[in-house]
């Protein structure tokens, strides 16, 4: 078992109440593939936050939620833009391009966000037979920079992306955090600014498996059935994602516990301000806080807290706090920040 400690929300167990649900699901036969009862109720929570007029459809993970949206809103040859940090650029193995076949072109991040001013230089080519065809801008919320995008930066996007005949897709992998933070319901920042597809994530707020592809353009749909299929996404046994979900929407447990997520990542921040020898790199927005320490302290903080080094060169470090972060663990870490600086 690895050792608590902030590395990701990840590594977080299932919410108990999640857990429940899908044990509370198993009993009997249903139809499998989703024809079935938790599916459809599951579906029309979804729709209840959207609207009647979406199509959802769960895969098993993050990463398939991102490729499959990419491949249903664009062919081979177009381009996706996104930001150098993308989960899509960074952290799929090369996933969205081998599958997909599209191009990603990855630009220079401002605090994590993708500005319209640095996608505007790859918006060129269009019609030209040699050329990517650029056609979707791809943003995470929350971004991997734990900075999370105002509905004004999301719709200004997509109404660049709409000019140029392209589509903007959000990859939500930490979408509830970022609802919790910006104190909205998640359709304000995501349909109603103009967002034509959204991966919705809850494995990292307390989901064991299972995120949905969330189509708000329905002409993207055409075909998606197949596509997941193809790609080995169908669950044979729906009824245990969709009853995760069930449980996830019920009296708002997501928006519980991204609350507490965030507001442990802003008790580490707090605690950690007043010592010199550490400095908060990044804004603190969500559920994840970037510091640089000396160099000196990392292995020893590893020894009884696992987190990852986000640079080395620097030796910034990223401390993600979860659902079931406790109080407690926030004072005993911060303790052990406090003895090592204390001792110079």
């Amino acid at each position: 078992m690895i050792k608590k400690g902030f590395a990701s929300d990840n590594n977080a167990g299932a919410h108990p109440q999640v857990l429940a649900a899908m044990i509370d699901a198993n009993q009997g036969h249903v139809t499998g593939y989703g024809d079935d009862v938790y599916t459809n109720e599951a579906e029309q929570l979804f729709k209840q936050i959207f609207g009647d007029d979406i199509s959802v459809n769960f895969v098993f993970n993050g990463t398939a939620a991102n490729v499959l949206s990419i491949m249903a809103a664009g062919r081979s040859y177009n381009s996706v833009i996104c930001t150098d940090t993308a989960h899509i650029n960074e952290d799929e193995c090369g996933a969205p391009e081998k599958i997909t076949g599209s191009k990603i072109i990855a630009v220079p991040n401002d605090e994590g966000k993708l500005r319209p001013d640095r996608v505007k230089p790859h918006l060129k080519g269009f019609g030209f037979e040699h050329h990517s065809q650029p056609g979707i801008i791809s943003i995470s919320q929350v971004t991997e920079m734990g900075t999370v995008y105002t509905p004004e930066e999301i719709k200004e996007l997509a109404d660049l992306a709409h000019e140029h005949g392209m589509y903007l897709h959000i990859d939500g992998a930490r979408i509830a955090n970022a609802a919790a933070s910006l104190d909205m319901s998640f359709r304000a920042f995501t349909r109603d600014c103009g967002v034509d597809l959204l991966s919705f994530g809850g494995t990292k707020n307390g989901l064991i498996m299972g995120e949905a592809v969330i189509f708000f353009n329905q002409e993207l749909t055409k075909g998606f059935q197949y596509m997941r299929k193809q790609h080995m996404q169908l669950f044979s046994k729906m009824r245990f994602v969709s009853a995760q979900f069930k449980a996830y929407f019920k009296d708002d447990l997501w928006l519980k516990s991204a609350r507490h997520a965030n507001y442990m990542a802003q008790l580490l921040k707090e605690k950690l301000t007043p010592i010199e020898q550490v400095k908060i790199t990044r804004k603190v927005e969500a559920n994840g806080v970037f510091a640089i320490i000396p160099k000196a302290w990392t292995e020893i903080l590893q020894e009884k807290y696992f987190f990852y080094i986000w640079d080395e060169q620097t030796n910034e470090v990223r401390w993600m706090t979860s659902f079931d972060t406790t109080r407690e663990d926030i004072e005993n870490f911060t303790a052990e920040v406090a003895k090592l600086a204390s001792n110079g």
